[in-house]
């Protein structure tokens, strides 16, 4: 949601209709003064459209679709007209993510044909195609160093260094279990997060050079949406079962341990199930390993029989712990950092206004919901919020 002189919002809006031919379909709405939403211009496309991207100072709007084609459009100044500019044969496959860079003049985009690729927009030509490994789900682009951040199906992030006509691997970031669904870049702190269908989130200290950092661990489904507010040092974060988790993370956290690898049990060294010459010496059958959340050691089911909370490195359910460690954990250590809210539809994209602390979600449901987030995230002059 972009704000409008005049009083008035634009959002453009991609499938949420049933029909097919809403699904290629390109709508701009106005809200009027009366408060009500109205279609402005629409333009239909040949394919379905998949994701876009809208600058606002420039007005361009850019549409990435299932046949892996891009189009770009130029809105008026008055938002009454939509002027098709031109076509990129940036993919061979749905095109997955976009983002255009003002400065340089390119438009970057993934796609499910495991490629990455910058063109410029002036000549419409290809500058440059990076190959992954798997299908690019997501991006995220620093525009002042030009690196971009990939996401991908494999559960891997690949940090590019772009060049005029080349990139450079910079990193590739393993941590995620499932497909990474969602990034977002913070500039100032230079932290990188992600989202992923293991159901976590997952805080990478780029600026630092640690890697990952932090583990978030709150959603019961699929992470899906991500928005970090720099202001208020929250995190807002949307999953496929329509849950809403604000993070706060203006606390000091710990990291999650390393998992720790064993023959038997780090506390009462019984065997595990592979250890035969163990199992043999000792004539005693092999147990199942687990770790311990706090502490990563390898640990049997008897050393590990209870479950805690530990919000501080991220475990806002509970999880499994060592006796050890749970003896640790005080009570005041099980106070949750976060707060969760139903969204009561499955959101698949979420968008936030921070200067009106509004957000807007959309889902698999065809519906659109925009939600009044000031008491979650905060109203003070400091973070640029006022009262509705």
């Amino acid at each position: 949601m972009v704000q409008l002189g005049h009083g008035s919002l634009l959002r453009p809006c991609c499938g949420l209709s049933s029909s097919q031919q809403a699904l290629r379909t390109l709508r701009v709405w106005l809200k009027r003064d009366s408060g009500q939403y109205w279609p402005s211009i629409y333009h239909t496309m040949a394919s379905p459209c998949s994701t876009m991207a809208y600058h606002h100072d420039s007005r361009r709007i850019f549409v990435g679709q299932d046949n892996g084609a891009m189009m770009e459009f130029h809105v008026s100044e008055d938002f009454n007209k939509m002027n098709f500019i031109k076509t990129y044969p940036a993919h061979q496959n749905r095109v997955s993510a976009i983002i255009f860079s003002a400065a340089t003049e390119w438009v970057i985009s993934t796609g499910h044909d495991k490629c990455v690729s910058w063109m410029c927009t002036r000549s419409g030509n290809m500058l440059g195609r990076h190959l992954s490994s798997s299908w690019a789900s997501c991006l995220q682009y620093d525009f002042d160093t030009q690196y971009a951040f990939v996401g991908d199906y494999s559960g891997q992030i690949t940090l590019l260094k772009l060049e005029q006509n080349t990139c450079s691997v910079i990193t590739t970031l393993k941590g995620h279990e499932g497909g990474v669904a969602c990034l977002w870049w913070d500039p100032i702190q230079r932290l990188l997060f992600s989202g992923a269908s293991d159901n976590s989130i997952i805080m990478w200290d780029i600026g630092g050079r640690k890697g990952r950092t932090l583990l978030l661990q709150g959603h019961h489904d699929k992470v899906q949406s991500l928005c970090y507010l720099q202001l208020t040092r929250q995190l807002v974060s949307c999953s496929s079962d329509g849950g809403i988790a604000v993070w706060n993370m203006d606390v000091s956290r710990e990291e999650a341990p390393q998992w720790l690898e064993s023959d038997s049990c780090q506390k009462c060294e019984q065997p595990f199930f592979w250890n035969i010459k163990q199992m043999w010496d000792t004539k005693t059958l092999g147990l199942r390993q687990h770790h311990c959340r706090k502490c990563g050691l390898a640990v049997c089911g008897k050393c590990s029989s209870k479950r805690s909370s530990y919000p501080v490195m991220g475990f806002e359910f509970q999880v499994r712990v060592c006796d050890s460690c749970y003896d640790s954990i005080k009570e005041e250590d099980r106070t949750s950092l976060a707060t969760f809210h139903e969204g009561k539809h499955n959101i698949s994209h979420m968008s936030m206004d921070v200067a009106r602390g509004l957000m807007v979600t959309c889902g698999t449901d065809r519906v659109v919901k925009i939600w009044d987030m000031t008491p979650v995230v905060g109203c003070s002059l400091a973070t640029g919020f006022s009262p509705r």
